[in-house]
């Protein structure tokens, strides 16, 4: 990771600059290309000492647990926070999954099931893989639900090699319901996935006749879980894209032509600082977005900050990624080098849990209301 320090105006209290000191400092000290790469090649594809670390001496996955389950009791925001810091690094740890199941569990008011699971995903002792997709999407799920046994495939499963519970969004008639299942009870198989990105490790879940423990879930559970993946991964988007603004200042003021930093022609000059805006501009709206869903993202999570962030932190990540991998020259896209990892996390998390182009549907018909 490059050394220059975003700051964020206005968003940051003395507690939040603190945090996001404390996850950078982890990652510089346990991160780098090397033991990302090492990760990336491991089985399961997993940092396990870098997230032991961030879960027990910096408390990440306890953030948004209320404390009376075990968590610190804050609020998305300062997830929201540590995300940004793990999109400049890539390591491949359950800091999403840990968000999303954590609000699962939390949107069911079960105080029952939440008492017996959230301690566990708070300290980091434990890795709850929420199991959805099927293999079209995620609007739509791949598990069913009949007499207290699961039948299907989940896909596209966060964390999914190396989960300890999952927690399965299945159909069970014309209703969404929820399941806890361990992944040792009969009938479960998991597989892991050949992905584009290598430091976003995808399983598929096959469930057949498996027993598993049923979480009352409200009706709009899909919805508001949509709402939170989508500003999480904006959140990514934004470290990601600051990252690669870093890296493409560096390169840029390091590599000469004509006796000169290439940096220092106007028309780099000029791409870069649309690169800077693009980055600032996204970060703005994705911190808007995480205010909005820590307080009231209305009905379904149907708030249009949210559905804006989505589609506007996917499409500056995309372009920030581009730029960076022209600047940087025929280096920039080879396996050597980081930035083309970068460059497949900004196209691929354009694809996770709801593509920009239906936010973008869902927006225009929120503003119509």
């Amino acid at each position: 990771m490059s050394d220059t320090v975003f700051a964020a105006p206005g968003v940051d209290t003395a507690e939040q600059s603190a945090l996001r000191d404390s996850v950078r400092t982890v990652l510089a000290r346990q991160g780098g290309s090397a033991s990302l790469r090492a990760a990336m090649a491991a089985t399961p594809r997993f940092d396990g000492s870098l997230w032991r670390t961030l879960a027990e001496q910096v408390g990440v996955a306890a953030l948004a647990v209320p404390e009376r389950f075990g968590g610190v009791g804050a609020t998305l925001v300062e997830s929201h926070i540590v995300l940004e810091e793990l999109g400049r690094s890539l390591h491949p740890v359950p800091m999403l999954g840990a968000v999303l199941a954590t609000q699962a569990l939390l949107l069911t008011r079960d105080d029952d099931a939440c008492a017996r699971l959230l301690p566990g995903i708070a300290e980091g002792s434990s890795v709850a893989a929420l199991c959805w997709a099927d293999e079209s999407g995620w609007d739509t799920r791949g598990v069913v639900a009949d007499g207290g046994l699961l039948t299907g495939t989940a896909h596209y499963v966060l964390d999914g090699e190396y989960a300890d519970v999952f927690l399965v969004i299945a159909r069970s008639g014309t209703h969404t319901t929820l399941h806890e299942v361990s992944p040792d009870a009969d009938g479960v198989s998991r597989t892991p996935l050949p992905v584009l990105d290598p430091t976003r490790p995808l399983t598929r879940v096959t469930f057949d006749d498996t027993p598993a423990q049923t979480i009352a879930a409200p009706g709009d559970l899909i919805g508001r879980l949509q709402a939170v993946a989508s500003v999480a991964l904006s959140a990514e988007q934004v470290g990601v894209s600051a990252e690669l603004l870093d890296r493409t200042v560096a390169h840029t003021s390091a590599r000469t032509q004509f006796g000169r930093p290439i940096g220092s022609f106007q028309a780099l000059k000029h791409r870069m600082a649309d690169m800077f805006v693009a980055v600032e501009s996204a970060r703005s709206i994705s911190y808007a977005a995480a205010h909005a869903l820590a307080h009231d993202s209305g009905p379904d999570g149907a708030d249009p900050t949210i559905a804006a962030a989505r589609i506007h932190c996917s499409r500056a990540a995309a372009a920030v990624a581009g730029e960076a991998v022209q600047m940087h020259g025929g280096i920039g896209i080879t396996w050597e080098h980081d930035v083309q990892l970068y460059f497949k996390r900004a196209h691929t998390d354009a694809q996770l849990f709801k593509r920009p182009q239906t936010a973008n549907e869902g927006l225009a018909r929120t503003l119509e209301l």
